[in-house]
This record gives C-alpha cells, structure tokens and sequence, in this order.
C-alpha cells in the first residue's frame, strides 16, 4: 500500500544535527495519519507521499522547517522562591510568554541556570535553531480507521486505543511524534 491522505505510516527514524552527530534514534516506529493532520512535519509527509514500506531516505529540514528559529525573547528569569525545592538544570514547567495572557499557549519551559535567587528558563524547543538530518525507513502503511480521521491522529500501528489509567482518558498509543 502507497502512503496516502488518511493513510497511518510506521516510520522509523534516525535524527541527527547538520553535523551528523546522533541526536535521537527510534526504538519504536513513529507512527501519524498522513495528509496534514500535524502528525509529522510537512516536509517528511511530503518526502514519504506516495512511498510504500521499505522505502528509506535521508531528509535534511532547516531550523523553520523543523522546531523553528530560536526565540531569545522565550528565555525567562524568574524569583528562585516561586519554584518548589529541589531544583535542577533541566527540569521543565508549564506556562504562558507573558504572564496573564489567558489568549496565548503554554509552552514548556526548561530551567537552563540556577542561581542562588533567580532561576533562568527556555521556552524554545530543544532542538530550535537547528537544522536537522532525519534518516527514515517506511515500516508499515495501513488505510486509517474513520475513528483516527475523525481524531485527527493515529491510534498506534494497529489502530487501537489504550486506556491510561491516570486520567481514565483514551490516548494514542504510538511512538514519538515531531512537531
């Protein structure tokens, strides 16, 4: 079967810096709903448009192709006494660019610097700024089930749900999704 709009892909994938140098490899497939559903970025969707399993290809995406340029204004720094103890260099929190700003969306914030009062943290992604090398192989492609499509997003390579008892909520069950 040829990947397709409303098609699941299983993909698995290698990630590297411009350099080359490793930065991610999948143990398990990434798996999205191909034909613009923000699964995966619009590049590698439309690298693997119209491929079958076991195609393979190397993808190169520019920092606004990928996790977007890095936003100096995103870095933050706050009074040490609003953060619980203990506190560590990488640790990440929720929250809005500008405080009070209901209209805006949280982004995940890592502490990068502790000080003795003031803690420094990053909105940007990780991996902002950075152009980046995707090494990809096409493991599986099945037609998408209507309850996906209507979801917007893949429920795993076989389609199904699992209930996860935290929240007694239904979540996809898949590998790790780029966007």
């Amino acid at each position: 079967m040829k990947i397709a709009k409303n098609t699941v892909v299983s993909v698995a994938y290698k990630l590297s810096d411009a350099q080359g140098n490793l930065i991610e490899e999948s143990d398990e497939p990434m798996v999205y709903l191909h034909g613009g559903y923000d699964g995966t970025f619009p590049k590698i969707e439309e690298e693997l448009d119209g491929r079958e399993p076991g195609f393979q290809t190397q993808i190169q995406l520019d920092p606004r192709d990928a996790f977007g340029e890095y936003d100096p204004e995103l870095v933050k720094i706050e009074p040490r006494d609003r953060f619980p103890e203990p506190l560590e260099v990488g640790m990440q929190f929720e929250g809005t660019p500008e405080e009070g700003d209901e209209d805006l969306d949280t982004l995940i914030y890592t502490v990068t610097d502790v000080a003795e009062d003031k803690v420094v943290l990053d909105g940007n992604h990780p991996l902002a700024g950075m152009a980046l090398r995707f090494a990809l192989t096409v493991k599986e492609v099945r037609e998408a089930t209507e309850d996906e499509i209507q979801h917007e997003h893949a429920h795993g390579a076989d389609g199904l749900e699992v209930l996860d008892d935290e929240d007694d909520e239904f979540e996809p069950k898949s590998g790790p999704t780029l966007h």
